[in-house]
């Protein structure tokens, strides 16, 4: 009985453990990934393709807002502090106790008859005069930094907690700057509606598959023509894990089943949209033996995804995120 229960263990944890190599086998990982200029950490809108919208990136370069960076750290640096003095706190009461239980076992008491009493007593005294000038102290920082982080919150959460959703076609995105984050919010980046031509759909169309086909050769150089730098180098680790694991990720029969614009806007003279597809596809993951451990070798799935496009004036679009719907 005990053998079994140990084999059953063993094979629990061999399945947590190669659960998520089964989920990021087939192209893109399964993951949102990949930027969307400014608008990388806003939600695209809701589309009749996908009408539950898309998860937030799980892999990205672009930085996010200074403001919620800031907010974050000053979050941080709150809580460490608080845990500090809780634990000031808990390190002298626990000592004060700890000596009395001391004392008890010596035989002395809880504190050691009187003298011991008063003992404690002035050191308490002495705690608190220390006590009352560290939380002054603390005060006079705490006024200082509050005086120095003042400032419009950031613009993203109060959709959020408004319940507002960015509508298609529309500006307002806020800054993502690069590099060390500045105290203060970036001035947010100048964004104007972008007009969708059928042309573009039918690029958009033919990248889906020129990218699924690309993928299933291997074909990095071809995955760099097709992609942004950033998804390429996405493309290429995932690639490399599926190698390290004896595993090859195919696909054939892409077919597009459904779309819609999500949104299209242009900033700082590149453009991008972000289109909601759902299409079929044969998606098979095999082992060195050539066995399968994901999908099928011949029945297609479905899938929704909003892809994000982007180019500059004169050049053609590529793919610049995947994200996976909600």
């Amino acid at each position: 009985m005990r053998r079994k229960a140990s084999f059953m263990a063993a094979i629990a944890v061999v399945a947590l453990a190669l659960a998520p190599a089964l989920a990021e086998a087939r192209r893109g990982g399964g993951f949102s990934s990949g930027s969307r200029g400014t608008r990388t950490y806003q939600a695209p809108p809701p589309t009749t393709t996908a009408p539950g919208g898309a998860t937030q990136m799980q892999r990205t370069q672009t930085a996010p807002p200074a403001a919620t960076a800031g907010a974050a750290t000053a979050g941080t640096a709150a809580a460490g502090a608080a845990a500090a003095r809780t634990g000031m706190r808990g390190g002298l009461m626990g000592g004060l106790l700890g000596a009395g239980l001391f004392g008890m076992i010596l035989g002395a008491g809880l504190f050691g008859g009187i003298g011991g009493f008063a003992s404690i007593l002035g050191l308490l005294l002495q705690v608190a005069l220390i006590g009352g000038v560290i939380w002054l102290v603390m005060r006079m920082i705490r006024g200082r930094r509050e005086a120095t982080a003042g400032g419009p919150p950031n613009a993203y959460a109060r959709d959020m907690q408004s319940g507002g959703n960015p509508r298609p076609m529309m500006g307002g995105a806020m800054g993502a700057p690069r590099g060390p984050m500045a105290a203060a919010a970036a001035p947010e980046v100048a964004t104007a509606p972008l007009q969708i031509a059928e042309a573009d759909y039918q690029e958009f169309e033919r990248n889906l598959h020129a990218v699924n086909e690309a993928w299933t050769r291997q074909d990095l150089e071809a995955l760099r023509r097709l992609s942004t730098p950033e998804m390429t180098n996405y493309f290429a680790n995932d690639l490399k894990d599926l190698r390290a694991r004896g595993w090859t990720n195919a696909t054939s029969g892409t077919r597009l089943l459904a779309g819609d614009l999500s949104e299209a806007w242009q900033e700082n003279g590149q453009h991008f949209a972000t289109v909601a597809m759902r299409y079929s596809i044969v998606d098979v993951t095999t082992d060195a033996t050539g066995k399968v451990v994901e999908g099928h070798p011949s029945e297609p799935q479905v899938v929704t995804e909003l892809l994000t496009y982007t180019r500059f004036p004169g050049e053609a679009w590529r793919l610049s995120a995947i994200q996976q719907t909600g």
